[in-house]
């Protein structure tokens, strides 16, 4: 018997000395039951950070934040149905059904929680339905630049910005349908994407704005909004004054957590990843302290 215990012992010496491991890369497409998503994972270790993207843009471009993450721990990134590798999923495009598929990619992928999730842009409408939808598997949030909810479910701010969003739904769903309709091959196989473009868009003032609207509170889960402080100036006259606009609405988004923490990137413009990589980087690993 005490042989045996000292066995026992030597083997719990020896697994406690080992470093784990690394896992692997995974850069696949994994059937989601509809449709085939591309998810793309480095690193090793939890809470596995999971990014979602902004309107329109490849994961390709979190990659030098991902590759600097992945040193911490694990870090998926992944194309939305209809984008990059990814295939197009059902209609409409909102963000309870782009979340539901991202929870079910996760577990077909064997990439288990808990989950620090980061959303940029329409990412970050996401990743708060996420949040609300599956609070047991998620141990924070960092957004970047959300839309400003007031605006986008219709409060009656900056009428002329709606218009001109409205416009550009228009235009995406006329693309749409003509590059459906298109004799050229390459040009048609780009439909599905400019389709898929065009119900984000249409939802974005829609279904996914009212979905967000409904979450009251994330309770104490630790929650950082980053805002940026750069005015963009396709928004003509109305610029500085929605921006500001902006940032109020990014302060409010953090109070409804008791342990949400308001960033303001003041020489940044809306990717925020992008422009200022290096506060990104520290607000994640901050939570991830906190997390631990």
């Amino acid at each position: 018997m005490i042989k045996r215990i000292l066995i026992f012992v030597a083997l719990v010496t020896l697994s406690i000395g080992c470093t784990p491991q690394r896992e692997s890369p995974l850069d696949e497409q994994v059937d989601i039951g509809t449709h085939k998503l591309h998810i793309y994972c480095v690193g090793t270790g939890t809470p596995v950070i999971v990014i979602d993207v902004g309107f329109g843009e490849s994961y390709t471009s979190w990659q030098s934040v991902q590759d600097q993450l992945a040193q911490d721990t694990r870090v998926c990134t992944y194309d939305r149905a209809g984008y990059g590798q990814s295939e197009p999923g059902p209609m409409p495009r909102h963000s309870k059904q782009a979340s539901g598929e991202l929870k079910l990619l996760l577990e077909n992928a064997g990439i288990e929680g808990p989950y620090l999730l980061v959303g940029h842009s329409l990412g970050g409408l996401n990743m708060q339905v996420f949040a609300s939808q599956y609070s047991d598997v998620v141990v924070g949030a960092v957004l970047l630049d959300p839309p400003p909810l007031r605006w986008i479910t219709g409060g009656g701010e900056f009428p002329e910005l709606y218009e001109m969003f409205n416009q550009e739904t228009q235009g995406l769903s006329a693309a749409a349908e003509a590059l459906s309709q298109s004799a050229n091959p390459e040009e048609k196989a780009t439909a599905s994407f400019y389709q898929t473009l065009a119900s984000e868009h249409e939802e974005l003032f829609g279904e996914s704005a009212q979905q967000v609207a409904a979450i009251r509170s994330f309770a104490d889960m630790p929650l950082v909004v980053i805002a940026s402080g750069k005015a963009n100036p396709a928004f003509g006259d109305s610029a500085e004054a929605f921006q500001q606009f902006w940032i109020e609405q990014s302060r409010e988004l953090a109070d409804k957590s008791t342990r949400g923490h308001f960033i303001l990137a003041e020489e940044s413009g809306h990717h925020i990843h992008q422009d200022a990589p290096d506060m990104v980087l520290d607000a994640v690993r901050g939570m991830l302290q906190q997390i631990r």
